[in-house]
């Protein structure tokens, strides 16, 4: 009888929660971005839920300058909050790619590993395949903080992350397609080692 009662308790207090519980529609790109979030664990899983918000931050209307993400005083202010917005978008998008393509990259190869050079070879064709498909990214950061450059003049306080993202493209700090090129360069040496091994290697 205890038990019941603190069972229909139990649901009762559920069917409040969910009733005075309102969900709302996500429409804008801050709503999108706000969605992305780090975990304590990166399965590709994750990431890929992660790319999915931020693509589509990138397809979104911007929400009213009232609920931007900085404090927009007047048009160019919102002129450069997009610029960054996108920039920033795209480098998050390109950083998420980059994550997963490390879950299958090999950073050597070992003798050990010589009966499963099928599989490791596998694992590299996926990482290459991802490691490009960031590139793309990398090109539109820099197109739209190219943009955002002219005005970099004006100061947001709240994104100032991003300004700093902005300057160190247009001074050539950050290049990602470096970081790439390391990428699928070492993607290339362990494959090659891969595919020399033979029935003597193990």
């Amino acid at each position: 009888m205890k038990r019941t009662r603190i069972l229909i308790v139990a649901i009762g207090i559920l069917i409040g929660n969910t009733y005075q519980s309102y969900a709302y529609k996500i429409l804008y790109a801050e709503q999108f971005y706000k969605l992305f979030h780090q975990h304590l664990y990166q399965y590709p899983e994750r990431i890929s839920e992660n790319i999915g918000y931020l693509q589509n931050a990138l397809k979104a209307d911007f929400a009213n300058p009232l609920y931007a993400l900085a404090k927009i005083p007047d048009k160019q202010h919102w002129e450069r909050y997009r610029y960054l917005f996108k920039m920033h978008v795209n480098l998050k998008i390109l950083e998420q790619v980059l994550l997963w393509g490390s879950k299958y990259q090999k950073m050597a190869s070992y003798f050990f590993n010589a009966p499963w050079w099928r599989e490791n070879l596998e694992s590299l064709d996926q990482a290459e395949a991802l490691f490009r498909s960031a590139l793309p990214y990398w090109e539109e950061a820099k197109t739209w903080s190219s943009k955002a450059a002219p005005l970099s003049f004006l100061h947001m306080e709240e994104i100032q992350a991003w300004e700093d993202e902005n300057y160190r493209i247009e001074t050539g700090d950050l290049d990602y397609q470096v970081i790439i090129q390391e990428h699928l360069n070492r993607v290339e040496r362990v494959r090659a080692a891969f595919q020399k091994m033979d029935a003597t290697t193990y």
